[in-house]
């Protein structure tokens, strides 16, 4: 499961890192606490041209009458990602990479409480989480959304929670974003260990509402 994110990163920094040209309307950052329905800056490639441009977190398949019409789509699992009828077309020809430089994970305690996690990569360098993207449109409304694919937890993540985003490395990049032909299947996997990085943070970002960098900031688990 992926439910928060941040992007802390600059816009320029991304559009380097991904060799694509950014779009004029990217969400401004940064941002400790990105939550669903937010916009997000994400990478997609067609006709030779990566693009980072500006989507709905939140996939709202094409048969929504409304993009409240239907539980709200942030994730799609890996396992089941070729099969969903929401996300089937997606997988095979709109995946997108989404930026990220952490995400959020909460741990339930010995007291029932919920306790926060933060899971960057272990170099320092921006993730690439494996994504999907859908246009929509109903009489006057449009919008372009993406969900994170997810898959099981490596054994760093499993303490935590069971799931994880699809975290992919640069040399496959070209093959999700289908620049390299078929095949992104084999890449729906957990992390290799020793990529990640995670420690608790405080409570403070169990709210939607909270914001700033001490949200990312090490508390003793």
């Amino acid at each position: 499961m992926c439910g928060r994110f941040s992007i802390t990163h600059p816009t320029e920094a991304m559009a380097r890192l991904f060799e694509a040209v950014p779009s004029n309307d990217l969400p401004e950052g940064p941002n400790y606490n990105v939550c669903p329905t937010n916009d997000v800056a994400v990478v997609t490639s067609a006709e030779g041209q990566r693009r980072l441009r500006p989507m709905r977190w939140g996939f709202v398949p094409h048969w929504y009458k409304s993009p409240t019409d239907g539980p709200l789509l942030i994730n799609a699992r890996a396992d089941t990602l070729a099969e969903k009828p929401a996300f089937r077309a997606a997988a095979r020809s709109r995946r997108c990479l989404v930026p990220a430089s952490g995400f959020y994970e909460w741990h339930t305690g010995r007291a029932g409480e919920k306790l926060p996690w933060y899971v960057t990569r272990a170099d320092g360098a921006p993730m690439a989480l494996a994504g999907i993207w859908q246009d929509w449109e109903k009489a006057e409304e449009a919008l372009t959304t993406c969900a994170i694919v997810t898959t099981d937890a490596n054994a760093e993540m499993a303490p935590v929670h069971h799931r994880m985003p699809v975290i992919l490395e640069a040399a496959d990049w070209p093959l999700w974003l289908g620049e390299e032909g078929h095949g992104a299947a084999v890449l729906m996997r957990p992390a290799a260990e020793g990529v990640l990085r995670l420690y608790r943070v405080g409570r403070a970002v169990n709210s939607n509402r909270a914001s700033g960098p001490d949200l990312i900031e090490p508390v003793e688990a």
